[in-house]
């Protein structure tokens, strides 16, 4: 069993940074898949960025999203980061840690967090003037 917990989120400017923690706690190995998800108010979740079984780093929609948003991973921690630079109103949304201990791939089933069964209760984001 894996639990985990966001931290971090906020009422932000546009234009300006918020660096979200996830805290991974029980049964939890970096060989698990583990990523970032968000989700806006009468939009469907999305994958922002994630690590693989191997270590290696994907970010949603297509790449673009590595232009603005950095990923990271303190394995004795157990914590994942996602610093979020240069924010925009359309970030705005409810951020979410998951976890899937059984797949290689982190971005799945179109990078929309299907494969994933262990969530956190999310931070929300909140981009405005």
């Amino acid at each position: 069993q894996v639990q985990l917990v966001e931290s971090g989120g906020g009422l932000v400017q546009p234009g300006g940074s918020l660096r979200l923690s996830c805290a991974a706690s029980g049964s939890i190995v970096d060989s698990y898949v583990i990523g970032w998800f968000r989700q806006a108010p009468g939009k469907e979740r999305e994958g922002v960025a994630c690590f693989n079984s191997d270590g290696r780093i994907y970010y949603g929609n297509f790449g673009s999203m590595e232009d603005r948003f950095t990923i990271s991973r303190n394995s004795a921690k157990k914590t994942v980061d996602l610093q979020m630079n240069n924010l925009k109103p359309e970030d705005t949304g409810l951020y979410y840690c998951a976890a899937d201990p059984h797949s290689y791939s982190c971005s799945g089933s179109g990078f929309a967090g299907f494969q994933y069964d262990n969530w956190g209760r999310g931070t929300q984001v909140t981009v405005s003037s």
